[in-house]
């Protein structure tokens, strides 16, 4: 979700004159005037910035002894600031293993860091940096008006990132090259041409090795609606490309997607109210289900509201714990406004 356009999502406690007051403090933000954080080198790792990390000790606000949440089991929290002024708008994650992640933010730069656990408990980010994404030509996305990077995905050093503002998707010879790498732009889907303004590209999922539809990149838009009033989606590459629907419930809108470790699609959902705030919503889909001309659905993990420890949830990643496990990763887009917060939650999908 951008910082320009759209109505902000107020943080735990806040009502509607909170609410008011950040779209008034978001509205008048501009990416020309943005701080940007030092290009790095071909190779390179970015400017390194320093984040502080304050526990949130349980998820449900009003049950602070709770840990599980239908399928999901809580790990831990944390809430995210830092000094440096480009530091926020987080809008999609990806993590490369159990503690090392790839971040973009709305503003076309990227976060990479490293989150430090006690046992299984996030407490910490160490090694974090940031840098512009850059282009082929050297200059800076965000100079050129591709900003509002929404989406990231990888797949064997290779990165996807989506651009809702200006509907692209960008690839990039991360493994090799790191935040130096230069953007290289990818088919756009044609089925997908003529998006609404604001509501394209919101998530992005490579499929791997192992499945069906192995090579392809699921590309799911916001709140793109087809006549039937199912969300937009589309497969690029792989063995079956063309167009495929999600089923929209509850008004909420797609925010982020992963490939979950036995091959799933899953989904972070959104809705925001003014009367009643924002809430978030994971959703999983089976991978069997996807294909070009199908309209797919799958079963709710977890529905929270503003009585949880969330705010405008817009990245998710998945990776496999030490025994086993599928760790869920979620963080939060800030839009930059001092009235949000940045917090990073885990949880443990259980077996059922």
């Amino acid at each position: 979700m951008s910082a320009r356009g759209r109505a902000p999502l107020a943080a735990v406690g806040l009502g509607l004159a909170g609410a008011l007051a950040a779209l008034v403090a978001i509205g008048i933000a501009a990416p020309g005037g943005r701080a940007e954080p030092r290009a790095a080198a071909v190779g390179g790792s970015g400017e390194t910035i320093e984040i502080e990390a304050r526990p949130i000790g349980s998820f449900e606000a009003g049950r602070p002894d709770r840990v599980r949440f239908g399928p999901l089991q809580f790990r831990g929290g944390i809430e995210l600031t830092s000094r440096h002024k480009a530091f926020g708008g987080i809008s999609g994650l990806v993590m490369l293993d159990a503690a090392r992640f790839v971040a973009v933010t709305d503003k076309s730069d990227w976060l990479t860091g490293r989150i430090v656990y006690d046992g299984t408990r996030p407490v910490g980010i160490a090694d974090a940096a940031m840098a512009p994404m850059l282009g082929t030509d050297g200059r800076t996305l965000a100079a050129r008006g591709w900003y509002d990077t929404e989406a990231i995905t990888a797949d064997r050093g290779v990165v996807h990132v989506g651009i809702e503002r200006v509907n692209r998707i960008v690839r990039f010879d991360f493994g090799r090259l790191g935040v130096g790498a230069p953007a290289k732009p990818v088919p756009w889907p044609a089925g997908l041409r003529g998006l609404p303004n604001n509501r394209g590209i919101e998530a992005l999922a490579a499929v791997p090795k192992g499945s069906p539809l192995a090579g392809a990149l699921i590309v799911i838009t916001e709140r793109a609606l087809d006549p039937a009033g199912n969300i937009k989606a589309a497969l690029v590459g792989g063995p079956r490309p063309g167009l495929f629907g999600i089923a929209r419930h509850d008004d909420f809108d797609v925010s982020d997607a992963t490939v979950l470790p036995d091959g799933d699609l899953l989904l972070l959902e959104r809705r925001f109210t003014w009367t009643s705030g924002v809430a978030m919503r994971l959703r999983r889909i089976p991978i069997a289900a996807i294909a070009p001309g199908n309209v797919v659905d799958g079963p709710v993990l977890i529905t929270a509201d503003m009585g949880f420890q969330i705010d405008n949830m817009e990245a998710l990643g998945a990776h496999v714990g030490p025994t086993g496990e599928t760790v869920l990763t979620l963080m939060s887009d800030d839009n930059f406004s001092f009235l949000q917060r940045t917090v990073l939650l885990q949880f443990t999908l259980l077996d059922e």
